[in-house]
This record gives C-alpha cells, structure tokens and sequence, in this order.
C-alpha cells in the first residue's frame, strides 16, 4: 500500500471509531428521540361502518363496548385489543382524586413524552361524557416497530381518564393518523361504565 492510501485509511478509521464510542461528555445520556414516522397517504385503519361491537365486563369493574372479533389481551390492569394498527386498551388504577384538564397535563400527559415514540401532545380537555365528566388526552406517536419490515407508522390515540371512588380508568384508542374511526370511537368511549 502507498503511503497516501495508509493514511487515508489511517483517518477513515479514527473517524469511524470516534463516532461509535460514547464521549466521556455525554456521560449516561439519553438516546435522541425517534423523529415522528410520516403519515400515511391511504392509512389502513379505518373501522368498518359494519363493525358489531360485543360488551366486554372486565373483573376491575367496568365494562365498555369493543370490536367483536379484535384479539384480546387480559392483563391485571386492564385489557387491551386490537386489530392490525388499531388497538383499544383499557387500565384501570387507584387513584386519591379525579384528575381535571390542567393535572393530567402535568401528570399523565407528561409521561406519555418520555414513554412513548415520538409523542406529540395537541390537545387535553375536560370533557363530559354519559359516565360523568372525565379527561381527554389526545396525541400522535409513532407506532412499534413492524417485527418483519421494522416499518413504523404515525398513529393518532385518544386518552381517556375516568374517575370514581378511587379508581382511574384509561380508555385509550389507537390507529394510524388519518383513519375514519371518529363514530367508533364516540361509541365506545360513550359505552363505558362502572360497575
């Protein structure tokens, strides 16, 4: 080898080096965040105007009407389904008061930035449903990554907060960004109720 390409390589290689190891700087630094995915111009999603919702009574004492067929998760919080990209998830905690439009910014809204992907907060309201007044939390983020593809979509999710006798329920919704599923949605969150 000559000794312009020795030294060539030479660089090449401290730069490479330089750019994988850590600095002493960063110290234990947190990973940069995922930038938003972009949305889709045809998002897959939408719920069906035929859709046949069943009740679904959970032993945390509540129930609230979902898509008949979607798989099921049971977990001891709460339940989640879903159905490609779309998901309705609902976790039930105790809780000391109801929270109101201006605490679960402070408080359940903030969590979602550092936990989910790519999360951006555009609205949180007060909001009166037929259960009685609850929180809403609306947001986009970023989809898992595909375990085949590692493709990622942009979702839209509505958070909702329900309180009663020291008990927080979250019924959340999730589907890809642009998705008509805003009748769907009204259906079940207007379906839920305590036991």
């Amino acid at each position: 080898m000559n000794l312009r390409f020795r030294v060539f390589l030479a660089v090449v290689v401290a730069l490479v080096i330089d750019s994988v190891t850590p600095s002493a700087e960063a110290g234990n630094a947190p990973p940069p965040q995922e930038p938003p995915a972009a949305a889709e111009k045809n998002p897959p999603g939408d719920i069906p105007d035929s859709q046949v919702f069943v009740e679904y009574r959970s032993p945390l004492g509540f129930g609230v009407k979902v898509p008949e067929g979607w798989a099921r998760t049971d977990r001891s919080d709460g339940a989640r389904f879903i159905d490609k990209y779309d998901s309705v998830d609902i976790s039930v905690i105790d809780a000391t008061a109801a929270p109101t439009a201006a605490s679960a910014a402070k408080n359940e809204a903030a969590r979602l930035l550092p936990t989910g992907r790519a999360v951006n907060i555009t609205s949180v309201k007060d909001v009166t449903t037929p259960s009685g007044l609850a929180v809403l939390i609306r947001y986009t983020s970023n989809s898992d990554p595909n375990p085949v593809t590692s493709k990622q979509i942009r979702l839209e999710n509505d958070r909702y907060l329900f309180f009663k006798a020291g008990r927080l329920a979250a019924l959340d919704f999730s589907a890809p960004l642009g998705a008509d599923n805003v009748d769907q949605w009204q259906l079940m969150e207007r379906s839920f109720h305590w036991n």
